[in-house]
């Protein structure tokens, strides 16, 4: 594998944040700090097994591409267009085989077979489409999620993390099969950074799972960055059904072996039709129980967007987003 480009003494003079995570949570925070004077580094899951991902995981036997994409996606330089990341975006809704795939999955996947390993791909990429940022998988090795819950029983595969007849059961732990060890260059990263942030994201199917790798939970105590988390704005009633922030914060913080400096949680309002078609979900807003020995903000944080789900993904979308400019302004104030 070529080595990577030294980073230019503009890039070491810039604040150095790195963004933990996957999925559409992810994407948000990159999207908005992209565009301020900071170094972005996404360190991203790789347990994804659902899906365009999976279908393609499944089939070429590469690393998950679905969260590399949306983390391409978001840091891809755009020119005032958003063609390049509409491209990446893109699902087909026609084809037989090709009926639910998503292009930038099809690309990367592309790009690992041709660049014969998942970093050098993602390099490869962040040239062609002039990323402003780079992109790690927290393990090269190619792992699956194992869920396990209070009553007993056991998962493996992070889709099942979405199946409704999880609904409801309480996880107690979750880990890689096979165990792996954290991506050096992400390690290196975390080391280097002024700024840490975990979320939002799935609880157990984005963030954790890059937490579970061996040497991230060393990593990130041994880091003298300020880390921040931001909490989910609803429950999810397979993974986190009646949890608090609180109860978000302390899992989380048993994971990362050290608690988050600061903590950012909604309290804005969510449309009423919102709330409704969450309810009848069994998903609700994040109840706001915090506090200890770290700081809290609170805000307005809520998108005013609309989501809609695309009836050719099969996946089960968020209907509600972090509003991005407004997270971007709380992130910069803590540099």
């Amino acid at each position: 594998m070529k080595p990577s480009k030294k980073p230019s003494k503009k890039d070491l003079n810039r604040p150095r944040i790195v963004v933990i995570g996957g999925g559409t949570g992810t994407f948000v925070v990159l999207s908005g700090l992209k565009n301020e004077s900071v170094d972005l580094t996404a360190i991203v899951t790789v347990a994804d097994s659902g899906g365009s991902s999976g279908r393609l995981r499944d089939e070429f036997g590469f690393l998950p591409v679905g969260d590399f994409r949306q983390s391409l996606a978001a840091l891809a330089q755009e020119n005032d267009q958003s063609w390049i990341r509409e491209l990446l975006l893109y699902r087909f809704s026609k084809g037989r085989e090709l009926k639910g795939h998503n292009l930038g999955n099809l690309i990367l996947t592309a790009l690992q077979e041709m660049a014969g390993s998942t970093p050098y791909a993602l390099e490869i990429a962040g040239k062609i489409f002039r990323l402003d940022g780079r992109i790690y998988p927290s393990t090269i090795q190619n792992v699956q999620l194992v869920t396990s819950y209070t009553d007993g029983t056991k998962v493996v595969g992070e889709h099942h993390l979405d199946e409704k007849k999880q609904g409801g059961k309480q996880i107690k732990s979750v880990s890689l099969k096979p165990e792996a060890k954290f991506y050096g260059k992400a390690a290196q990263a975390i080391k280097h950074a002024n700024l840490i942030i975990l979320g939002p994201g799935d609880l157990y199917g984005s963030l954790i799972p890059n937490l579970v790798a061996k040497g991230a939970k060393v990593a990130l105590r041994q880091s003298q960055a300020k880390i921040v988390y931001i909490v989910n704005l609803m429950t999810r009633y397979t993974q986190t059904h009646h949890m608090t922030a609180k109860d978000h914060v302390e899992k989380l913080s048993s994971y990362m072996g050290r608690q988050p400096d600061v903590v950012i949680v909604n309290t804005g309002k969510i449309p009423p039709q919102i709330l409704t078609a969450y309810g009848k979900e069994h998903e609700f807003p994040v109840t706001d129980d915090l506090n200890g020995e770290f700081r809290v903000i609170r805000g307005d944080f809520v998108s005013t967007k609309a989501i809609k789900q695309k009836k050719v993904d099969v996946v089960q979308r968020s209907l509600l987003r972090h509003d991005q400019q407004k997270l971007t302004q709380a992130i910069m104030k803590l540099l």
